[in-house]
């Protein structure tokens, strides 16, 4: 689930974010089923929503980009970016926060 919540703003950034998908539905899946902070399945939830509504706008547009990269506004590629940086600010808390075993 880490390296998915760091795939997404490196994959969003490099220009592969119809790719991006992947890691997003697998960080959120891994952050509801497996990670009891609500603060981490907030956080997922957020970047999951940010990347869905350009998704959607580019696939009912009717005379969109050829790829998500190219139609997404570079506002959205940056909320995205930053609420990514902030599940990762709390996965890590959250992780840190667990007794040891």
């Amino acid at each position: 689930m880490t390296v998915s919540a760091w795939a997404v703003p490196v994959m969003v950034v490099g220009q592969f974010a119809l790719i991006a998908a992947v890691p997003v539905v697998i960080a959120l899946v891994g952050a509801v089923r497996r990670v009891p902070d609500r603060a981490v399945r907030r956080a997922a939830t957020l970047v999951a929503v940010l990347f869905t509504i350009p998704l959607i706008v580019w696939l009912t547009r009717p005379n969109g980009a050829q790829s998500l990269s190219k139609d997404m506004h570079p506002v959205f590629a940056g909320l995205i970016v930053a609420a990514s940086a902030a599940f990762i600010v709390t996965l890590h808390r959250a992780r840190r926060s667990l007794p040891a075993r």
